[in-house]
């Protein structure tokens, strides 16, 4: 890289990477610091679904709509290992929408994107099949839809392994403190949040992706009084023992016009959100109130058969969305839409708002209002191209799993099936020439081996327990407190290599 990069991106979020990466592949030089871990904030406190929204039909999100349902196909191809299809369940409820108007919204919903490898909507009798019992007797018609699931985390930890592998310099836990204009490029202060050491790097553009703290970037870090540009609105979600033994998820309408999630997740878990809450507090310290618990047990106990109470709640999270701030009265009815903000004679690129299923999108919008300043970069590429270890079609992950499994048989099958919905084709660079379970390493328990610990630390810049356990695997969720404490334990004592 020479001495002044092409850009620098503020953000390590999943806006932030797939912009890195997609310029990155475009031959331009690129610099992104992240002052926690990558997604460690809103990009991993998602729903983690890859879909078009259906209920922005209600608020006439037609466009935005539109280009999320093309996107689901899209990423699905290049990302089938992390990404897979799902079929929703909506239940009719007859006290709300008319069943006219679902209808219309979802024949809507299947023609808009150009759906092409996803089933249409059908509908679905609750009183047969896999069905009975797990909803009240009231709920007796279904409408069954396609959307697509994804890992976020993992989204954009792939993101920024292309933008690495492309020559993209990739700084977690380097805050941004400073950022100045001078006449020819921006100077920009990075902090390592390790070690406290400072240094200046020089850009010719800069690029503000740094989600919920946008503003406060914009008036601290650049030293620029401008009104607000986003507005906060807290999701939390929370999860419990699986609900039920179908692979569909449910979308549930509330009396208040919102709806709820309830997804199968992590194979013994149902995930239930999510809330849509203004927020003030401290972005640092995000979590779920007690009354956004009660909220999501109390609507999704109008349609499960069993109540949900509070009490069988054993994990939760919150997140913060940086939406636009459109002047909406109400924080569900904020555009979910992205805005793009360029201020040509600072060079200043400001990215707002925006949702997971659109970050490719988002990426190539970017870039092409930088077209002017960078007229040799190429063409857009990421649509065709996979992102590590997707290198299948997703008709072909049983093949590929089963061949995992003749390839290191002394793996459990649940150990195997985790690791190749994360990994995809790069699992065997993973585990290498390992040929029996002692060269695994230490068991940390529920499956996790030292042998995959290292790789996420050598190859996907984890650090602390919590960007193992809770973002590049899940595995929190599956291990005891004693096991999650002695893992903690052993990475506070590794010594390096």
């Amino acid at each position: 890289m020479s001495d002044i990069a092409d850009i620098f991106i503020i953000g390590g979020g999943i806006n932030g990477v797939g912009i890195a990466a997609d310029a990155a592949g475009r031959g331009l030089s690129v610099v992104l610091a992240e002052q926690g871990d990558l997604g460690g904030g809103t990009s991993s406190a998602s729903t983690k679904l890859i879909h078009g929204g259906l209920r922005y039909l209600e608020h006439y999100e037609f466009l935005l709509v539109r280009k999320a349902l093309h996107e689901r196909e899209v990423l699905l191809n290049v990302a089938p290992h992390i990404i897979r299809p799902l079929r929703f369940l909506l239940p009719y409820h007859k006290g709300l929408r008319p069943a006219w108007l679902i209808r219309l919204g979802l024949f809507i919903y299947d023609h808009l994107g150009g759906r092409k490898l996803l089933p249409a909507t059908s509908k679905v009798d609750l009183r047969t099949g896999e069905y009975p019992g797990i909803l009240k007797s009231e709920f007796e018609l279904a409408f069954e839809y396609s959307d697509c699931w994804v890992d976020d985390a993992r989204l954009v930890v792939l993101n920024a392994c292309v933008a690495r592998d492309k020559g993209a310099i990739i700084l977690p836990r380097h805050k941004c403190v400073k950022a100045s204009r001078s006449a020819d490029c921006w100077h920009v202060g990075i902090r390592d949040m390790n070690n406290g050491d400072y240094k200046t790097v020089k850009a010719k553009i800069l690029i503000n992706a740094s989600g919920p703290w946008i503003d406060e970037v914009i008036e601290e870090t650049l030293d620029v009084t401008t009104r607000k540009l986003i507005r906060l609105v807290k999701g939390s979600h929370i999860i419990v023992r699986k609900l039920y033994d179908h692979d569909r998820a449910y979308i549930f309408q509330g009396g208040d016009g919102r709806v709820i999630f309830a997804i199968p997740y992590e194979d013994d878990f149902t995930l239930i959100g999510t809330t849509d809450k203004d927020f003030q507090g401290d972005l640092l310290n995000v979590t779920i109130s007690q009354d956004e618990i009660n909220y999501l047990c109390e609507m999704a106990s109008e349609y499960f058969k069993a109540e949900i109470n509070p009490e069988q709640v054993i994990h939760h999270y919150a997140g913060v969305r940086p939406l636009y701030d459109d002047g909406a009265s109400a924080a569900q009815e904020a555009t979910r839409n992205f805005v793009l903000r360029l201020n040509e004679q600072k060079t200043l690129l400001n990215i707002i708002g925006g949702k997971i299923t659109t970050y490719r999108v988002l990426a190539e919008k970017a870039l092409a209002k930088l077209k002017k300043l960078f007229p040799g970069m190429a063409a857009e590429w990421t649509s065709e191209n996979p992102l590590p270890g997707g290198n299948f079609r997703f008709s072909e992950f049983e093949y590929y799993q089963n061949k995992l499994g003749r390839d290191y048989p002394f793996l459990e099958k649940s150990v195997l099936h985790r690791l190749f919905r994360s990994y995809g084709t790069k699992a065997w660079e993973m585990l290498g020439d390992v040929d029996n379970l002692e060269g695994m390493g230490q068991d940390f328990g529920a499956g996790l081996y030292e042998k995959e610990v290292l790789y996420l630390m050598d190859e996907e810049w984890a650090m602390t327990a919590e960007d193992i356990l809770w973002r590049r695997t899940k595995m929190g969720l599956h291990m005891n407190q004693d096991q999650q404490g002695a893992f903690i334990h052993w990475l506070a004592n590794r010594r390096p290599d």
